[in-house]
């Protein structure tokens, strides 16, 4: 697998694994993209589609090449969303981020939810697993207590 495909994979990942909470909002742009990475996906097929048909319907000949370069811009943006994604899943915590990791893994370990071992050095994959973890087996009010 190329690093490019491995790096889409790991967006997509990574996209299911974050927890959609209003309160990891105004911390991360994840939430942001994810938005907008999950609108595409939804919305895309049906805009290049439209494009397309309303091109062969009422359009010149001439304007087809604009055509293409449209719809292969419209089919991008997911993929621009993924690479994001995927980019972002594998950079590592920056320290101030690391110690809040490790204060929530210890928090969900010790409610006695199950959840896997720190990683020394964790990248923001691991945060979003352990994020998940936390809102699916604690008090939403954890975050607050960080």
């Amino acid at each position: 697998m190329s690093p490019f495909t491995h790096t889409l994979h790991r967006g997509q990942e990574y996209l299911t694994i974050w927890p959609q909470e209003r309160q990891l909002a105004s911390l991360f742009p994840e939430c942001r993209i994810m938005a907008a990475t999950r609108f595409g996906i939804k919305t895309m097929p049906a805009l290049i589609t439209l494009s397309l048909l309303l091109q062969f319907q009422f359009g010149a000949p001439h304007y087809w090449p604009s055509v293409v370069a449209s719809v292969l811009f419209l089919a991008s943006l997911p993929l621009q969303g993924y690479y994001w994604l995927g980019k972002r899943a594998d950079t590592r915590l920056p320290p101030s981020l690391r110690e809040w990791y490790l204060q929530i893994h210890e928090k969900v370990a010790a409610a006695g939810g199950e959840i896997k071992a720190p990683v020394s050095r964790p990248r923001y994959f691991e945060l979003g697993e352990t994020l998940n973890s936390a809102f699916r087996q604690l008090d939403k009010s954890f975050i607050r207590e960080l």
